[in-house]
């Protein structure tokens, strides 16, 4: 049945052309992946990131997180280094003037003319925010001795080093769109998985080199089943927060034409429980970053320094207890997931309009008034759903933490085997899966989630 339903994909040309132009696009992501920057000094880089990954340093933390969600690399210094993570944090911040300034509301509400114009400026602070992350990366490398001697006061290398990391960001930006266009699926979230799932094999060797049942330092059988069992609980957990739905039935009024009465049908208003989809764990996990690395940089200059009295305990305090894992981490870590669930329904998801649909094509909710009341309704009813939604969001993000402090598995492992990038890796798969789902029924094949009889109507085969 599996086979089959993959010969059915191939056999319709447009779905082929999308899903080929989609590999191709992340193929050529995956070569730049490997270019380097001109003039920095690859073997003592790599080596400095693996001895700071191995201390659990603040660079090394930084070195991880960018890995897993920007799809680049600090670690091998490449022209993708920077990843798409710029473009991301000017999305969020642009999701977060929107709810405050009228200007962007205003845009936001002509539509798609407004949503390009707002479009245009995030690419704009994009390529802001990579001119200033190029600069901080090469001035950290160049007195780090990470850069070759000739080139390290050399004016030009520095224009042409920003010129690379910016241009290479704006290319993966570029990527992304066009994997939106032409392609299926969402390209920057398509983009993080395949720099995710590059990481995996790697996961997988390590906890076979760590596996041996009659050491006590190692990984025995019973941490084997427990890091097992807590991949399943992902998965599961992930497939569910996808298409988990608040069913609200919705009632279409009767009116008569002549002599013959038409309307009434019952039918539902689906809900999504986890509406923000895996953006709250990806908008979390990068202002994560922040605090991790600046209080873990301000312990290392105070050590350095060899400064005495509260600042150096202070520094030394909250650097510790806000790596990965600790409780004050974890507390903020939740904190933050709910907070941009929330953040994103409200940007999202407009009660007052979804109203206003309702009541224009003559739909009303049963022992609801249409209008402010019905609004009301379905904005408690978001809410509601997406509490429990987040609570099982933060469970699944915070479960590896727990699993790497708890059976001292390496962090590598439990971001790729669990967690956060498990859960990209199962979401943007579910959608993609989805998507191709939708393209097959419209041409009278079966899909990948069962037969498609049961699943919708038979639409005409279009040719």
């Amino acid at each position: 049945m599996l086979f089959q339903t993959i010969a059915n994909v191939f056999r319709i040309p447009e779905l082929r052309s999308k899903i080929l132009f989609t590999l191709g696009m992340l193929a050529v992501y995956r070569i730049g992946f490997w270019i380097p920057v001109p003039g920095v000094n690859q073997e003592a880089l790599s080596r400095y990131f693996e001895a700071q990954v191995s201390t659990g340093s603040a660079a090394g933390r930084l070195s991880q997180y960018v890995a897993i969600f920007s799809g680049g690399s600090f670690g091998q210094s490449t022209i993708f280094g920077l990843g798409i993570m710029p473009y991301i944090t000017a999305s969020i911040i642009f999701q977060l003037f929107g709810s405050v300034s009228p200007r962007l509301k205003a845009l936001r509400e002509e539509g798609p003319t407004g949503n390009q114009k707002i479009q245009e400026w995030t690419r704009y602070a994009t390529v802001g925010l990579c001119i200033v992350q190029a600069l901080g990366w090469l001035k950290f490398i160049t007195g780090s001795g990470l850069v070759y001697p000739q080139w390290a006061n050399n004016p030009v290398w520095w224009i042409m080093g920003v010129a690379t990391l910016t241009a290479g960001t704006v290319f993966l930006m570029w990527l992304g769109e066009q994997i939106d266009k032409h392609g299926i699926g969402n390209g920057v979230s398509l983009i993080i998985m395949a720099g995710i799932l590059t990481g995996m094999p790697n996961a997988i060797m390590s906890v076979i080199s760590n596996f041996e049942p009659g050491d006590p330092n190692k990984m025995g059988w019973m941490g084997l089943m427990l890091l097992a069992g807590g991949f399943v609980l992902v998965v599961a957990g992930s497939v569910l927060l996808t298409v988990a739905q608040r069913r609200i039935p919705v009632q279409q009024a009767k009116h008569m034409r002549g002599r013959q009465s038409f309307g009434g049908q019952r039918s539902y208003l689906p809900l999504k429980v986890n509406h923000g989809g895996v953006m709250p764990i990806i908008f979390a996990s990068s202002l994560m970053v922040f605090p991790s690395v600046v209080f873990g940089y301000m312990a290392d200059s105070a050590q350095q320094s060899g400064a005495v009295g509260w600042y150096p305990a202070l520094a030394q305090w909250l650097s510790t207890n806000f790596q990965m894992g600790q409780f004050p981490y974890l507390v903020l870590y939740i904190a933050m997931v709910y907070f941009f669930s929330y953040f994103w329904i409200t940007v999202q998801f407009n009660p007052e309009d979804m109203s206003k649909q309702l009541r224009d094509h003559g739909s009303f909710i049963p022992g609801l008034r249409p209008g402010p009341r019905t609004a009301e309704y379905l904005e408690a009813v978001m809410e509601r759903i997406t509490y429990v939604g987040a609570a099982f969001l933060a469970v699944i993000a915070v479960l590896p933490m727990t699993v790497n402090q708890g059976l001292k598995v390496d962090f590598v492992v439990t971001q790729f085997l669990g967690g956060t990038g498990l859960l990209i890796v199962v979401s943007v798969a579910l959608d993609f899966l989805q998507r191709v789902e939708a393209a097959l029924l419209m041409r009278n094949y079966d899909g990948f989630l069962g037969d498609a009889s049961e699943q919708s109507p038979r639409m005409p085969s279009v040719r």
